[in-house]
Formats: C-alpha cells, structure tokens, sequence
C-alpha cells in the first residue's frame, strides 16, 4: 500500500468517525433532552439541553486528541482512557434512563444502539490510527533502509569510479610527467646552446661598450677641462665686475657722504645766519625752511628765520612731508 492509499483509509475512517459521532451527538441530545426537562426545577427547564452537549463536548474532545495522539504515535496515559470511557458510559446511561425508568426493555436496547456504537467506534477508531501509524513508522523504516542501501551501493559504485577514473588520471599524468621530463631535457640543451651563443654576443657587445665608454670618458674629461677653463674665467671676469662694483658703490658712497656734508654745512651756514627782519627772496626762504625741517626746528623758529609767515612756512612744512617740498628744492 502506498502513502495515497494510507491517506484515503485515514480519511474514511475520519469521515466516519465523525459521522458516527454527530449522529450520535444529535441523538444524545434529541433523546436526554426531554428527560431533563421532567427533572429540573421549575423554571429552569430551558438549561436541559446543557448537560447533553457538556458530555457531547468531552466525547468530542476526546475523539479528536486520540486521533492526533494515535497519528503522533504517542500515548496520553490512564487520564485519557478513563475520560473516554466515563464520556461513553454517561452517554450510554443517559439515552437508556428514561426507558429503563419505565422499565421499557425494548426502548432500553434501542436507545443504547447509538452509545454502544460510539464507544466502540472510539475505541476502533483509536485501534485503526494507531496500527496505521504503527504500519507507517514500520514501512517508512523499511523505505529508509532501502534509500540507505541503494545510497551505499551508489556510494560504492560512485566510489569504485572515482577509483577508476584517478587510477587513469594517474597514469595520464604519469605519461605527461614523462613526456615532459623529455621535453623538458632537450628544452634544456637547446637553452643550454642559446645561452653559450647568447652569452659570446653579450661578450661581444660588452667588449664594444667598453671601448665606447672608454672614448665617452675621454671626450667627458675634455669637455670637462674645457668647462672648467670657462667657469675659471668666468669666475675671473665675475669677481673684476664685482670689484668694479664695489668701488662704483664706494664712490657713489663717498659721493653722497660729501653731498651730506655739504647739505649740512649749507643748512648750517642758512641756520647761522639769525632771524631777519624781512622777508628774505622766495627761493632763499625755501632753503632756509628746508634746513629748518631737516633739522627739526619748529615752525616759529623757522618764520623767524626766513621772514614768512608761520601758514606759509607751515605749508612749505607739509609739502616737504608729503615729498613735493624736496622736489621744489631740487629744481631750484
């Protein structure tokens, strides 16, 4: 039997179980119903149909968890088994009280069929799953061992054609070890004749670096000499411009030096000369306020000197700051 099959059994047996029990469930409740009604208080025959489907209930619970245990392969304990069967016999007892309490053997034995029937359905059903699983677990251990076998046979064939294969990869790579062991003798006497021709062309080529270096060198040791006689002269001819520099600067010093003097003794003779009376000539009263600002006389002593006013000689004061005053002296 395949696995299509065993799930077709398992859902026929589901199918009806469940029949049986909604069956039984409905006339549970149609049968237990009106015998509560007798027997409860007055006013309270509306809560009838609750005990009947509380015990309803429990047969449906315990129908359902067995299946799942049973697919599981596992077992609930004696709880399990003494719900089953209170459920089955509270079932059994309540469809039969009315019938027995009228003493009604026959009414008895019918209501019974469908409590009965529900327990040895459970108890079945329960049966069933378990061999199912048990079938189940036993084929699905049988399929491993085959898989496992088949597996290690292919392993070993696998195994043996590998074996097979690097043997000849083996013996492949043995040829071409050889082979190249021969290929690689000759490569090695051909290199070895290529490097002797290679090596006499680079003797030759060396010996003729040589000999060109060589003149390289003395024509170098030429054009050094030659460069060295010019930057010798070089040398001479910057060190004469040098000391004609020096002595054009010192005379440019001296030359100046002499001007200062002279400015000085110029400014000197102007400043010796004492404070006048009258205005002195324009030009004169402009070197004479030019010694006065050179020597940093104030502006009165300066007035004083020259015989101008203090704004102009302020004036001739600015123009000497701001350097159009030295321009003016020097082109009078």
């Amino acid at each position: 039997m395949n696995s299509a099959q065993i799930r077709s059994a398992e859902r026929a047996l589901s199918v009806g179980t469940w029949l049986i029990v909604g069956g039984a469930m409905l006339f549970s409740i149609l049968t237990v119903t009106p015998l509560m009604e007798r027997h409860s208080p007055k006013g309270w025959e509306w809560t009838a149909p609750i005990l009947p489907l509380v015990v309803d209930a429990a047969v449906v619970i315990v129908v359902r968890l067995d299946s799942v245990l049973a697919a599981l392969g596992g077992h609930g304990g004696r709880w399990p088994i003494a719900l089953r069967w209170m459920t089955g016999a509270m079932t059994l007892a309540l469809n039969v009280a009315d019938s027995a309490l009228k003493k009604d053997l026959v009414g008895a034995a019918v209501h019974a069929v469908a409590p009965l029937l529900l327990i040895v359905t459970a108890e079945t059903g329960l049966a069933y799953r378990r061999a199912i699983t048990a079938a189940q677990s036993s084929r699905e251990a049988q399929l491993k061992a085959e898989r496992a076998e088949r597996e290690q046979a292919a392993t070993e064939r696998r195994e043996a054609q590998e074996r097979r294969q690097r043997e000849e990869r083996e013996h492949a790579a043995q040829l071409a070890r050889e082979q190249r062991e021969h290929e690689a003798l000759i490569a090695r006497e051909q290199t070895a004749r290529e490097e002797a021709a290679r090596r006499e062309e680079r003797e030759r080529i060396e010996a003729r670096e040589r000999a060109e270096r060589e003149a390289r060198e003395r024509r170098e040791q030429t054009r050094e000499q030659q460069q060295a006689e010019r930057e010798r002269l070089e040398r001479e001819a910057a060190q004469r411009r040098e000391s004609d520099r020096l002595e054009r600067d010192q005379e440019a010093r001296r030359q100046q030096q002499e001007r200062a003097e002279r400015e000085a003794r110029e400014r000197a003779a102007l400043l010796a000369a004492g404070p006048v009376n009258e205005k002195l000539p324009e030009d004169k009263a402009r070197q004479v306020v030019h010694a006065c600002f050179g020597e940093g006389l104030p502006v009165r002593a300066a007035a004083e000197l020259c015989g101008w006013s203090t704004g102009w000689v302020s004036a001739r004061y600015q123009e000497h700051r701001d350097g159009t005053g030295l321009v003016l002296e020097g082109a009078s």
